[in-house]
């Protein structure tokens, strides 16, 4: 990004946050400026030419945009949609809580979690080549009639049908597991300088050299998927009698499943660096053997001469499914007693803050076995023929699939319920709020403006429910844990709507109309994140909304599942640390200006900055959700010692700006409602500047309309964004401060 700019002088180097802005964008060079009216209907002038291109006479604007590398192509956008359970259970590991003594035992549980998405993410696919297929279809007449296709394996034995079609989850498998070794590469030129990198967890996301670890991880998932399918093989072959080889493999399979969840079980082990190729050649040999040890239980199958059950479904399918199911409630059990156990003890800390791994985990588990459910719901009724009596496949998938359904839509339902009374209760309480911000902000305002005021103290009153969504968060991550469990009464042989009728007294065909009706619930939200994945990146604003859940959850590195979408933050970080030192050592300062998720951004890449180029930078953050969202999400990664240790690196030239009306970002260190900074010895108390927003509540004489809301919008072109990047340019041309101390 080099130019004609003039070395010695400051940069301000800008980074914007999910909205996925452009360069003109970012560095507001529009050929026009609109001088009043609002988004509908204005007036606009031409931009007088200026010598310079910054807001700050002698400012060197730059802007760093990286908004297409948690997306790029549609095709990739497309499997973010797919990989969207395995992001949310890589995400949660990075939610633990801030004591030192639960890292272990998150990462063990949240890995083995991992595990068994997998698992389920083989499952539902055999459950449609080999159940559904390969099982019930090519078995009955009826269903094989004007199918070409398939017919030609009609009247074969259920030996070779399965075989043959084990090549379909086995080619699942290899996809995913080629998807996932292809992107992390493209990052392995951005490496950060290792001298003077802070040593808190924040300042390592971006310096890690991850890919070893995910290397690992990936064959232990590969692994764990092709045994999961030797066992759904070996199980249907034992039905009717197993055999010696057939009880050796079993065994073996065994045996290699205990040995992945093992490996996971150790994160000491498994996390260790580059260097030590002795493990990487462990899992390496571990995933082999499972290839190999697929090719001969398909062979066992293909060849095996005792009789096969005749039975409506897979043998042994719907127990192994179940069994998944109880070990993902369980695993989601153990991770909600080990994170209450570990919560942060100080006072002022609500206990519900420490549960987001919970919350996201049990989230991604449930969004898994809804696809599932969902794939192998559809699949039947493609085969079906929408026929619901007589011969045929009508027997369905397995009740396990059935109760997850119903598990998925009852955690939906109750969610919902439980949001609205959440807005009803704390209604009264956010308006009261608003209205006392209101009346401190317009203490003059003429009665003519009571309904602009109205509107202002509605946006702040909405802005004040994020604090809500923290526990409203949490009860859905309990109901869909709950949904989870409750797969598990597939096993005594009930469908929901039986059990329902039995204790609920609810009619047992308006229990099974709503599973259908949340069977089409599920197909139309995977539609509509597909279509949100396809528009996202074509359309700005609509990116604005739906593009915020990838950029967010592609910013933590792969720890738990490799199939999860590549970590961007492993090129952002370092790249944005490169450049600084760049410009720093030709002898310019350097401004960063961050808006919303670009300021988590500029905050990690600040803990990996040397003492001397942080000595010639200053920070300012506006909408930043550092510690509104973040500080709470991730507490042993964005916590106080950070946040000052990014004060201290910069020697405290750091101002942030935030309002009232903003849903996302907020206030850092202090949530004062005086605009002036504070004059106290801690210079953390001078970093937050609150913004009254909007501007005015009355429509000047030059305009049409009262000024606007802005929210959470940038606001780089407003005069108090401009005064800020004055005041700390001034800093930045004096003398500069001596190099920061104390850092840890």
């Amino acid at each position: 990004m080099s130019g004609p700019d003039v070395p010695g002088d400051v940069v301000e180097l800008r980074v914007h946050g999910v909205s996925g802005a452009s360069p003109d964008q970012v560095l507001d060079l529009r050929q026009t400026t609109q001088v009043a009216g609002d988004r509908s209907g204005g007036f606009y002038r031409r931009r007088p030419r200026r010598a310079d291109t910054g807001t700050v006479r002698g400012v060197t604007l730059e802007a760093y945009r990286w908004g297409d590398l948690p997306s790029g192509t549609v095709a990739r956008t497309l499997a973010l949609v797919l990989l969207l359970p395995f992001m949310l259970v890589n995400v949660a590991i990075w939610m633990r809580p801030a004591h030192h003594g639960s890292e272990a035992v998150v990462k063990s549980l949240c890995r083995v979690l991992a595990l068994t998405l997998t698992a389920l993410y083989v499952l539902a696919i055999a459950g449609v080549a080999l159940d559904l297929i390969g099982w019930k279809c090519t078995a009955s007449p009826r269903c094989l009639a004007g199918r070409s296709w398939l017919s030609w394996l009609g009247g074969h034995p259920p030996g070779l049908r399965l075989a043959v079609l084990a090549l379909v989850p086995a080619t699942a498998i290899g996809l995913i597991w080629r998807f996932s070794n292809r992107p992390g590469r493209a990052f392995d030129a951005f490496r950060a300088p290792d001298q003077d990198v802070s040593e808190l967890p924040l300042g390592g996301v971006g310096q890690w050299d991850t890919e070893p670890l995910v290397g690992r991880l990936r064959s232990v998932h590969v692994a764990g998927a092709f045994a999961t399918l030797d066992l759904t093989l070996l199980l249907a072959r034992a039905e009717t009698g197993a055999t010696v080889a057939t009880v050796a493999l079993t065994v073996v399979t065994a045996v290699l499943l205990a040995s992945c969840v093992g490996l996971l079980c150790t994160p000491p082990l498994v996390d260790r660096g580059a260097t030590d190729r002795r493990l990487d050649r462990v899992t390496s040999t571990l995933r082999t053997v499972a290839v190999v040890l697929t090719l001969v239980v398909v062979a066992h199958v293909l060849t095996s001469k005792g009789a096969w059950s005749a039975g409506h479904g897979l043998p042994g399918y719907g127990t192994m499914l179940t069994g998944v199911f109880v070990a993902q409630t369980a695993l989601l059990a153990a991770l909600g007693v080990v994170l209450l156990w570990r919560r942060d003890p100080r006072r002022g800390v609500p206990p519900l803050f420490g549960l987001g791994a919970l919350v996201i985990a049990a989230a991604g588990v449930s969004l898994a076995a809804a696809y599932a459910a969902e794939l192998v719901y559809r699949a039947a009724d493609f085969l079906d023929r929408h026929v619901s009596t007589g011969e045929g496949i009508v027997a369905g998938p397995p009740r396990a699939y059935t109760w997850a359904i119903f598990g998925f839509l009852r955690a939906v339902l109750l969610t919902l319920i439980v949001a609205g009374l959440f807005v009803v209760v704390s209604r009264r309480r956010r308006r009261r709020a608003a209205a006392a911000i209101v009346a401190h902000d317009y203490p003059d305002a003429p009665a003519g403006a009571e309904p602009r005021l109205r509107q202002v103290r509605a946006a702040i009153a909405r802005a004040r429910f994020t604090e809500r969504l923290v526990p409203l968060a949490v009860a859905y991550g309990c109901f869909a844990g709950l949904g989870t469990a409750t797969t598990t009464v597939g096993l005594l042989g009930y469908f929901p709507s039986e059990i329902v009728e039995r204790f609920a007294g609810l009619p047992a065909d308006a229990v099974t109309f709503g599973i259908a009706f949340g069977s089409w619930v599920i197909a139309a939200i995977i539609l509509g994140l597909i279509v949100g994945g396809v528009f996202a990146y074509r359309t700005v604003p609509f990116r604005r909304h739906v593009g915020v859940l990838w950029d967010l959850g592609t910013f933590w590195p792969r720890a738990a599942h490799p199939f999860a979408p590549p970590c961007y933050s492993e090129r952002a970080v370092p790249e944005l640390t490169r450049r600084i030192t760049y410009l720093v050592g030709r002898g310019d300062a350097v401004l960063l200006t961050g808006h919303s998720h670009g300021s988590v951004l500029l905050a990690a890449t600040v803990l990996q900055l040397p003492p001397h180029v942080g000595n010639r930078v200053a920070l300012l953050t506006h909408g930043s959700p550092l510690r509104r969202l973040y500080a709470r999400l991730f507490p042993a990664y964005v916590n106080d010692a950070a946040l000052r240790e990014i004060g201290r690196r910069v020697g405290w030239r750091w101002v942030n700006l935030w309002r009232d009306t903003d849903p996302i970002g907020g206030w850092v260190f202090s949530g004062q409602r005086s605009p002036a900074p504070s004059a106290t010895a801690d210079p953390a108390d001078a970093v937050d500047r609150r913004q009254r927003d909007p501007s005015g509540v009355v429509t000047p004489p030059s305009d049409s309309v009262p000024p606007p809301i802005e929210g959470h919008w940038t606001g780089e072109s407003d005069e108090p964004f401009t005064e800020t990047v004055r005041e700390l340019v001034r800093r930045l041309r004096e003398r500069p401060d001596p190099p920061p101390t104390g850092s840890t």
